[in-house]
C-alpha cells in the first residue's frame, strides 16, 4: 500500500483499540506515524512507553514525542518535558523541561500550564517566580483542570504569589474537589471540618484516600489517625 493510499488517523478509534488490542493497532499506527502524523507518532510513542503491543522502549518513545512535538502537537510537547523533568528515556535537564512545558502552554495545553507552574513555583529549571506560577494555575484552573484548581486555592489561603486571601479559597478546593482531584477532595474536606460538617468531610476524605497517591497516603494518614472525630479516624484505623 503506498502512503497515499493509507487511511487517515481516527485517533479516537486507534487509541481505544491500543488499550483492547495494541497488537492489532500498530500496524496502521506505525504506517501513519512513519509517514508524519503528529497523533499517530505521539500514541506510538505512548505505546513505547508504556510496553502496550510493543516491546518497551523509553528511548525510542522520546524521539517520537519529540517528533509530534516538532510537528505542533501539544500533548507531546507537554509529555516531551515530563521525559525531561523526570529523566525517563533521555538525561534528566529540568531547563529543557521549562522548554518544552512553556511551548504546551503557550498552546493553551492545560497540563502544559500545570507543570510549567510547578517548575516556576520551585524555581526548578528554570528562576522561582511565584507570581508567574499562580497566574498560570489560574489559566489551567479557569480551563477546567482541577489539580490547577486546588493549588489557586492553597495560593489564595497563604498569600502565595498573588495578595492572601482566605474567604475566596474554599471555592477553589470545592471546585477542584467536584472535578475528581484527590489533593483538592482533601482540601475541600479541611474545610468542611472547621465548619463542623464532620460526615460531609468524612465523605470527601474517603474519595481522596481511595484515589491518592502512595505519597499522599502517607502524608495524611498520621493526621487522620489522631482526629478528635471518630468518623475521620474511623478511614484509616484498621481493626
Amino acid at each position: 500500500m503506498s502512503e497515499s493510499a493509507l487511511p487517515a488517523l481516527d485517533v479516537a478509534a486507534l487509541a481505544a483499540q491500543l488499550q483492547h488490542e495494541p497488537a492489532a493497532a500498530l500496524a496502521t499506527l506505525e504506517a501513519t506515524a512513519q509517514r508524519g502524523d503528529p497523533q499517530a507518532q505521539f500514541l506510538l510513542g505512548q505505546a513505547r512507553m508504556e510496553g502496550r503491543g510493543i516491546a518497551y522502549d523509553a528511548a525510542a518513545a522520546v524521539l517520537w514525542f519529540e517528533r509530534a512535538a516538532n510537528g505542533g502537537l501539544a500533548l507531546a510537547m507537554n509529555m516531551l518535558g515530563r521525559c525531561h523533568e523526570l529523566g525517563t528515556g533521555t538525561p534528566l535537564n529540568l531547563a529543557l523541561a521549562a522548554v518544552w512545558y512553556r511551548k504546551a502552554a503557550d498552546h493553551g495545553l492545560e497540563w502544559g500550564l500545570y507543570n510549567l507552574a510547578n517548575l516556576l513555583g520551585t524555581g526548578r529549571g528554570v528562576p522561582r517566580d511565584d507570581a508567574a506560577a499562580f497566574a498560570l494555575y489560574l489559566q489551567a484552573a479557569r480551563a477546567g483542570h482541577a489539580k490547577s484548581m486546588n493549588l489557586v486555592g492553597r495560593c489564595l489561603e497563604d498569600g502565595v504569589g498573588v495578595a492572601a486571601d482566605p474567604a475566596a479559597a474554599p471555592a477553589w478546593y470545592k471546585r477542584s474537589a467536584e472535578a475528581g482531584d484527590f489533593r483538592g477532595q482533601a482540601s475541600h474536606a479541611s474545610i468542611l471540618l472547621a465548619a463542623g460538617h464532620v460526615d460531609a468531610a468524612a465523605g470527601w476524605l474517603q474519595r481522596a484516600l481511595n484515589q491518592g497517591s502512595p505519597a499522599f497516603l502517607a502524608h495524611i494518614r498520621p493526621t487522620l489517625v489522631v482526629s478528635p472525630h471518630q468518623q475521620i479516624r474511623a478511614l484509616v484505623e484498621h481493626p
